[in-house]
């Protein structure tokens, strides 16, 4: 089974493809002079075909990040997932940034993951025994601090990392730990899709995780005259 995964939500762009648990390829695209990271996407997953002498037509399941995370970076991967998957007709499997993130700790201790949400909201879940025990869900800095930190794993961004060390807990900040989040959406998809029927995993069922709303720039064109 060929699984192609990418991911555009994080810090950098992941594009992974594996048949039956062996890696084929494994891609990892960092910002690039002014050019964000998922501006790249495309044009690797269409290097990794050639390199590999298959074509999209050979995919079995294709696997995203959903989110939350960057924005732009979610649009960008689950348009792209959702449009192959459709025209290929085969499975796609959304997977949630803090799962992915999750795998970091390497072990099946309680595992925590914050990430900044920015205006004092933290992204934040759950997970022990490669089991998700509290689903993404946005929260205030002051339900943060009321979590149970004792006896547990925490992976975070730089400035959750600070917030909470702030506050005497300690954690790891992701980025510091060069970790293959690509591997680690690659294997996920690949055990979410061995256990899941056929109608499991539909690409009209994927949807963006935010948790919040994107943000709107408003023109000033349109904004009421003042009196």
């Amino acid at each position: 089974m060929k699984i192609l995964t990418f991911d555009t939500s994080l810090d950098k762009t992941y594009v992974t493809l594996s048949d039956n648990g062996i890696f084929l390829s494994d891609e990892i695209i960092e910002n690039h002079n002014e050019k964000y990271h998922s501006a790249f996407l495309i044009p690797t997953i269409v290097s990794i075909l050639k390199n590999n002498q298959i074509t999209m037509q050979d995919i079995d399941v294709i696997g995203t990040n959903a989110g939350p995370g960057s924005f732009t970076g979610i649009r960008a991967c689950v348009t792209v997932a959702r449009v192959m998957a459709q025209q290929l007709n085969i499975p796609l499997v959304g997977v949630s940034s803090l799962e992915i993130l999750s795998k970091i700790s390497q072990n099946n201790n309680k595992t925590i993951v914050v990430l900044d949400a920015r205006k004092q909201h933290f992204y934040n879940a759950i997970y022990e025994n490669s089991k998700e025990i509290q689903a993404p869900v946005l929260i205030s800095n002051e339900d943060l601090l009321k979590l149970d930190f004792n006896n547990a794993n925490v992976i975070a961004d730089k400035f959750s990392h600070d917030i909470l060390n702030e506050n005497g807990i300690n954690s790891i900040i992701y980025t510091d730990t060069n970790a293959d989040l690509g591997k680690y959406l690659n294997n996920i998809v690949s055990d979410k899709i061995s256990s899941a029927d056929e109608n499991t995993f539909l690409w009209s069922k994927l949807k963006p995780l935010y948790l919040q709303a994107p943000p709107v720039t408003i023109s000033s064109k349109n904004q009421p005259s003042q009196a």
